[in-house]
Formats: C-alpha cells, sequence, structure tokens
C-alpha cells in the first residue's frame, strides 16, 4: 500500500491520491454493454440463453429456478445456516420497518389541504451479484425491504455456476423474503432483461442491486432509455476507507481492509492516519494476514490500488473523507462519535473498534448497497422508501378557493399562462353567482343517487 503524506501532497496530487482503480476503457466498455442489452432487447430469452454459456459457462433449458431447486436449497443448507440467515432477516427487517414512512396531511392555510401518500413501485428486479462469490446476502438486503414495501412483481436474476445451478444459500434467502420468481441471469444481459422484459422474465420499473463494472454500466444505459427502467443508484466495485489514531489496533484495521480487498482486484481499501508508526505495523499486520487468506490473490491485486495517508490532524482526516466520499467509512478512534458530526460524504460509517464492516455486510440490520466510486457524495444507500413512490394530494374547500384564488390567478397571469388563471376564474365566478355548487351537480342525495345509479353512488360533499 502507497503511503502518502497529505499535506506535502500538491492539489493535483491529491485528486491523484484519491483517484479510484481505472475501469476498462470506458468507450469499449459503453460499447460492449450497449451490444448486450440492444440484442437482449431483440432476441430476448435465446440472447439470454448464449451469454449464459459465453460469460457463465453454463447450459441452460429453462431460466427460472424451479420448485424443486427451493427444496433442493432448503435440505442443502445445515440448521445453523439457516438460523444465520434467518438472523440477518429479522435484523434487517427490524431497521427497514421503521424506516415506514407516515403519511403527511398539512392544512396550509383555511380551506386548502395537501397531502403526501406512499405506495409501492409496482414492478422491481433486485440483481444479486455471482461469480467467484454468490453474494447471498444482497438477495436479504434487496428481499427485505421489498418484501415491506409490498411490490406486487418482485424478480431476482443471478448468474449461475457453470453446473447451471445457484447457491442453495441465495435461494433459501430469497425465499425468506417471500421472493419466488428467480432466474439464472447475471451481468448486463440480466439487466436489459428486467429493464425490457422477455418471454420468461417480466418487464420491471425499477433496477436495484450492485455488480460489477458491466452491470453499473447497463443500469446506467437503461434508465436513459424512455422504455427502459429507472434503477437504484451506481453501486459498483466495493471499497473502504479506515481513519484510525495511534489507540488503534493494527491487527482489526488491516483486517478491516482486507475484507474489502478481497471482494475484487478493482475493488480499493484506503487507511488515513496520523502515525507512520502505526501505518507500518497495519502493513504488517496486511502482509501477514493476506498470507492466510483464500482469496489471497484477488486481495493482492487490489492492495497494488490502495493507499495509505498520513494526516495531520482529525479535521485534515474529515476533508479526505469527504472528499474521498467513501462506500464504508471505519472510525477506529478512542472517541469516533465526536467526528460523526463532521462527516459528510459516505455510504455507511462504522463507529469503534468493536465495529467491523461484516457486521453491515450481512447482519447488524443496516442495508449494504451502498453508492460508491464517489457517488456517496450525491447518493444515499439504499432504503425502505426506494422501494416506494410518493404521489401529493390537495383539496380545496370553496372557503379555501376564495382566499387562495386570486393569487393563484395574478401569478398564472405573470407567467402568461391564461388557461391556468381562468381554471381558478371560472370558480370564482361560479361563487360570485349565488351557485353553491358547479353547473350540472346534483342538488341533493336523491339527485346524486340518480346520477350515479342507485344508493351505492359516492355522495357529494355538502356546499
Amino acid at each position: 500500500m502507497k503511503l502518502l503524506t497529505w499535506k506535502s501532497l500538491s492539489a493535483r496530487q491529491r485528486l491523484a491520491a484519491l483517484q479510484r482503480p481505472a475501469q476498462s476503457s470506458r468507450e469499449q466498455l459503453s460499447a460492449t454493454v450497449a451490444e448486450i442489452v440492444a440484442t437482449v432487447r431483440i432476441e430476448g430469452d435465446d440472447a439470454l440463453r448464449i451469454y449464459t454459456a459465453k460469460f457463465d459457462g453454463a447450459d441452460l433449458r429453462s431460466l427460472k429456478v424451479s420448485p424443486a431447486e427451493f427444496a433442493a436449497a432448503d435440505k442443502a443448507l445445515s440448521p445453523a445456516d439457516k438460523s444465520a440467515l434467518k438472523t440477518a432477516y429479522r435484523n434487517l427487517r427490524s431497521f427497514h420497518l421503521a424506516q415506514r414512512p407516515a403519511p403527511i396531511r398539512v392544512e396550509t392555510m383555511p380551506g386548502i389541504v395537501c397531502e403526501k401518500v406512499s405506495r409501492p413501485i409496482e414492478r422491481v428486479g433486485l440483481y444479486v451479484p455471482g461469480g467467484s462469490a454468490p453474494l447471498f446476502s444482497t438477495a436479504l438486503m434487496l428481499g427485505v425491504p421489498s418484501q415491506i414495501a409490498g411490490n406486487p412483481v418482485r424478480v431476482l436474476c443471478t448468474p449461475a455456476g457453470r453446473d447451471g445451478k445457484l447457491s442453495p444459500w441465495i435461494i433459501f434467502a430469497a425465499q425468506l423474503c417471500g421472493i419466488t420468481d428467480i432466474f439464472k441471469v447475471g451481468g448486463a444481459q440480466a439487466i436489459a432483461a428486467m429493464a425490457f422484459g422477455t418471454a420468461s422474465i417480466p418487464k420491471c420499473d425499477k433496477l436495484f442491486g450492485p455488480g460489477n463494472s458491466y452491470v453499473t454500466e447497463a443500469k446506467l444505459q437503461i434508465s436513459r432509455e424512455a422504455a427502459g427502467a429507472a434503477i437504484d443508484l451506481p453501486a459498483g466495485p466495493s471499497e473502504v476507507m479506515v481513519i484510525a489514531d495511534n489507540a488503534a489496533e493494527p491487527a482489526f484495521i488491516a483486517a478491516d481492509l482486507l475484507s474489502q480487498a478481497e471482494h475484487g482486484p478493482d475493488s480499493q481499501v484506503v487507511l488515513v492516519t496520523f502515525s507512520e508508526k502505526l501505518a507500518a505495523r497495519v502493513q504488517n499486520e496486511v502482509e501477514k494476514q493476506l498470507a492466510a487468506l483464500p482469496r489471497g490473490a484477488i486481495a493482492t491485486r487490489a492492495l497494488a490500488n490502495s493507499r495509505v495517508i498520513l494526516a495531520a490532524s482529525s479535521d485534515e482526516a474529515v476533508e479526505i473523507a469527504n472528499r474521498y466520499a467513501p462506500e464504508h467509512l471505519i472510525l477506529q478512534l478512542a472517541d469516533p462519535r465526536a467526528l460523526l458530526p463532521r462527516i459528510t460524504t459516505s455510504g455507511s460509517v462504522f463507529l469503534g473498534a468493536w465495529t467491523p464492516e461484516s457486521l453491515g455486510d450481512y447482519a447488524s440490520g443496516t442495508n449494504h448497497v451502498l453508492p460508491t466510486y464517489g457517488w456517496a457524495r450525491s447518493c444515499s444507500g439504499l432504503g425502505l422508501t426506494d422501494f416506494l413512490r410518493t404521489m401529493t394530494v390537495q383539496t380545496a374547500s370553496p372557503r379555501g378557493l376564495k382566499k387562495l384564488g386570486p393569487v393563484v390567478e395574478r401569478l398564472a397571469l405573470a407567467e402568461n399562462l391564461c388557461a391556468h388563471q381562468r381554471a381558478v376564474r371560472v370558480r370564482l365566478d361560479c361563487m360570485s353567482e349565488g351557485r353553491a355548487r358547479p353547473l350540472g351537480a346534483p342538488r341533493s342525495r336523491k339527485d346524486a343517487r340518480a346520477q350515479t345509479g342507485g344508493p351505492s353512488g359516492p355522495a357529494l360533499p355538502s356546499p
């Protein structure tokens, strides 16, 4: 890990110190993904089978997980495995239930009532990364909030192994969340399938979930298509920043850095500390722990793009963290909460020596789908409200319109929108002429029943 002293860096060098690992050529990546998206959009399931064979080495007859595969997944996991998943599920459910938005109703002035209500998004697509580390935890992170939100259609896509099978952990996690529509499709092709729909996979209104650079690029491309789908946030290669003082335990810091480095060669880890001596001790611990990691080769490649930055003070450390905007920020400090109010850009923050980032990845209750690559400057991590849409409602009584109407008339005419002004004026004129109800409105409940075909018709409010 390269050692840098922040105060000795120029503005350009500071910018370079906080750069993420370079992705593959932007033009090449964009063109490759665009071709995949276009092919899936036209050829549907046939394209999905071809790409699955090409990229995942799996020859699939059926893309959808069968009831027999659900049953097999249940049998494949031990009671202890299931118990661990259920504990994570309960914690996630508890934290996300607390995020349910309450309806808002405000009388902004006498006779004018404004409301805000929430409704579930109709069809959501959930992407769970696979590859060398199938992330069943992501199935929970997406499944739990979508279950609480009550999205009527929930589709989950994840790549199959070469044997055409999915991890039983992913299937069981999805089953805990009540998800039954699981498809063995990964990569940019899965994003395209959920965005536009195929014979097997329903078209979705919004897509969720992290992925590699191809998945992230596909999400960005389909979000720009009128016939595509909305997306949650750009969530790509994993990253962590640790701010540590001299009281921190080097073994803890090294373990936290490696826990993110093992995700993939394009992951990045950054240590910000105040002591060159602590930095050296952490480096030694990283080397020691790295030798024992099964995914050590992957972590080693990630460490090549990582940094140790020496800060002169806590203010400087905060400046570095806010400029970097990390996906995960760990504060291993004597008083970590004291620094928290000044942290403004981070996906998720972990306070103190006893809070490893792994807790948030799996089972503390917070969501691990977080903005990466600096998107934490403008995006938040995933939560329940991402699976809902809100709409406003307003009601005006005759009294309210009489008070507010002239204001709206003046504002509308100032914008030269005469039809807007007239929509108010015709109602005010109706009141001034002594007509207590619009022309054609029934004068009594008896008239109302006659117009609506019987007593089951809606009763009109009294004037």
